[in-house]
């Protein structure tokens, strides 16, 4: 049971060590012979972006290099440095986005204060010609 779970990963590992060409005839022989099998193809194709070369010829590359980034590599000195720059980025990405938020609050408040400064002088108004109407 289990290698029919893992058949689509392992086609698709075959197709990605094969290139873009080989996804394009995978498709064209779907079309060929049972024209959803084709289509499918070309949707999986454009939803995983395929097309765009990137994960072709060396996807188990880029896979290992992104798991690279987050290892060590064997430096004290570079690692330390390293984790103090992505905690510094880090504050600075947290200190910005409360900036945001206080920003958005402060937009709000003036929103919501000009809407009821509105309602007030513009109700009377309002109520006056819904009583007369």
């Amino acid at each position: 049971m289990s290698s029919v779970a893992t058949w689509p990963s392992q086609a698709e590992t075959w197709l990605d060590e094969r290139g873009k060409g080989a996804w394009i005839a995978a498709m064209v022989i779907g079309f060929i012979f049972f024209w959803p099998a084709g289509l499918a193809i070309l949707a999986y194709m454009i939803w995983s972006k395929r097309m765009n070369g990137r994960h072709f010829s060396c996807n188990r590359q880029h896979r290992s290099a992104h798991h690279r980034r987050f290892r060590t590599t064997g430096n004290t000195a570079f690692d330390a440095y390293k984790d103090q720059t992505l905690k510094r980025l880090e504050e600075e990405q947290q200190a910005f986005e409360t900036f945001l938020d206080q920003l958005r609050a402060a937009k709000d408040k003036t929103e919501f204060d000009q809407f009821m400064d509105e309602r007030a002088t513009g109700g009377t108004d309002d109520g006056a010609e819904a009583a007369t109407a």
